[in-house]
């Protein structure tokens, strides 16, 4: 029971995060990142390309310049490397052209060597040292492109520059008139140098950002049940402040391989009336993001404008997990231990199944309960609705023998009410409906209206206070990698389970995700 229950909490808050694949069609679980969600990945994107590109070493710079009362001088700056970069402000927007990043005021601290030589009618004169540069004022601007192609994100540079206000030169050494030559000879040129190099190295940046992207799990196994289909569906779409994505969101048994089986023949989803392999095909094509300029579009759901993103899934999310469960067996129990023992024997049932006394006098009762079928669920305003169609067979335990002497078909209509407290999720389960029919039966004919008291009251007073007392304890949100929700808000509608939340790194992935290459 525990891990069903884990299971399907897990289920619920996975999105962080989605079965069509047809471009056309709307994924199962969305995220909406807003404006602090994007300012988060802004800061993020510039700490790595900060660490990315420093240490970045240009390449040597030379020229022959004509000096007064000197002549002409070869001057060679060598082992130009820019040792720290500082941003001092930035800001990200989202338009119609897609998503710009501009970096402004940041300030650079090259350091350099350089050394001279110029020759007289009677020897050659040289002379070496070493000169630090401060750049100020660098403004860095790219525009990105995102679009989703056979169930990945993409992005794509558009447009990138770096423009750097002003340099200085301190030169350490070296004669008086050396100084004026690298001001007037060479301001430009490094200026330039630093500003071709950095759009290199961010040009370089967003080619190894996209092929992160590309190794984006399509597939995410959970506990060795389920695999959540985490495939990119239809456009991204912009909005003035916030991006929306989709992902398919259903999950599937661990045991089928969602990717390999597209090519395997016409399998059809037959709860969605497509073929795996003709949805692929559709979503194939390069679908470009889309840009809306009303935002009301966007989030509607979480009104506080300082969480980091929007989670919404489906009910459809919530019945696949439904029906992995059924399809992997996990619905099925054996009842042969309750805290009231005496129940499990068929003394305590003489007076509403005589015959059963009768006939297996004080033997032991163990009860092997199964769904028929994947329960329903449906989405309430406050809580979700779980309708469950199952079997109860009744076996005798007689000499050590297991001998079944009657089938009872259940339906069971109970509601779960989850919210989120602190960084759990908890809940209350409520037994709405209750309801028996005699399949077959080796002991005659059963009075359903005692039994169904019976095992009612046995479910208000065992089942529902085990289940309420795991959810009120709660159940932690599961971190990804390091990756957790923080803050969590939840609601409910007629059709989705929504989330608003904010998002945190550990250190350590962090760390990783900055500093690694």
């Amino acid at each position: 029971m525990g891990f069903l229950l884990k299971f399907i909490v897990f289920s619920l808050v996975l999105a962080s995060a989605s079965s069509h694949f047809n471009s056309s069609e709307e994924g199962f679980i969305s995220t909406v990142i807003s404006q602090k969600g994007l300012n988060f990945i802004k800061d993020l994107l510039i700490e790595k390309a900060v660490s990315t590109i420093i240490p970045l070493r240009l390449p040597d710079i030379e020229k022959t310049v004509n000096i007064i009362l000197v002549g002409k001088v070869h001057v060679v700056l060598s082992d130009i490397v820019i040792g720290s970069l500082e941003v001092d402000s930035s800001d990200i927007q989202i338009g119609e052209t897609g998503i710009n990043i501009v970096v402004m005021k940041a300030t650079a601290n090259p350091s350099m060597n350089w050394r001279y030589t110029y020759g007289t009618w009677l020897f050659e004169i040289s002379d070496k040292g070493d000169a630090s540069v401060q750049v100020d004022g660098m403004n860095i601007g790219l525009t990105l492109s995102l679009s989703q192609q056979n169930g990945t994100l993409e992005v794509s540079l558009l447009e990138c520059g770096c423009h750097v206000e002003d340099i200085s030169i301190h030169l350490h050494g070296g004669a008086s008139w050396l100084y004026q030559v690298l001001v007037d000879a060479f301001q430009g040129k490094i200026e330039s140098t630093i500003e071709d190099n950095i759009s290199k190295k961010i040009r370089e940046g967003v080619v190894n950002l996209n092929s992160s992207l590309q190794l984006l799990p399509r597939e995410i196994p959970i506990a060795d049940v389920a695999v959540l289909n985490a495939t990119f569906v239809g456009s991204p779409v912009l909005y003035p402040s916030s991006i929306e994505f989709k992902i398919n969101g259903l999950f599937t048994p661990s045991n089928k391989k969602l990717v390999s089986s597209y090519y395997q023949g016409e399998i059809i989803d037959s709860d969605y009336g497509k073929s795996r392999r003709e949805n692929v095909l559709n979503s194939a094509a390069r679908v470009p993001f889309e840009y809306h300029h009303d935002e009301t579009e966007g989030s509607v759901y979480c009104k506080d404008a300082a969480k980091m993103i929007e989670i919404s899934l489906h009910e459809n999310v919530l019945n696949s997990v439904s029906q992995v469960l059924f399809e992997e067996n996990y619905m099925h129990w054996i009842v042969d231990k309750i805290p009231d023992q005496k129940l499990l024997n068929t003394a305590a049932w003489k007076w509403i199944i005589p015959r059963l006394y009768r006939q297996y006098p004080d033997d032991d009762i163990v009860l092997n309960i199964s769904a028929s079928s994947p329960p329903s669920l449906r989405l309430q305003d406050r809580d979700i609705s779980a309708t469950v169609y199952g079997d109860m067979i009744i076996n005798v335990i007689d000499f050590g023998e297991v001998t079944p002497v009657a089938c009872i078909s259940l339906e069971i209509s109970a509601s779960l009410s989850p919210q989120i407290s602190g960084k759990n999720l908890v809940g209350h389960v409520t037994l709405k409906d209750f309801a028996l029919a005699l399949k077959w039966s080796k002991i005659g004919p059963l009075r359903l209206y005692l039994i169904q008291k019976t095992i009612a009251g046995l479910i208000k007073t065992i089942l529902v206070p085990f289940v309420d007392l795991y959810l009120w304890r709660g159940i932690p949100l599961p971190s990804f990698h390091g990756l957790a929700l923080e803050d969590t808000e939840m609601l409910l509608n007629s059709s989705k389970v929504i989330m608003c939340s904010d998002v945190t790194f550990d250190q350590e992935l962090r760390h990783h995700l900055i500093y690694s290459s």
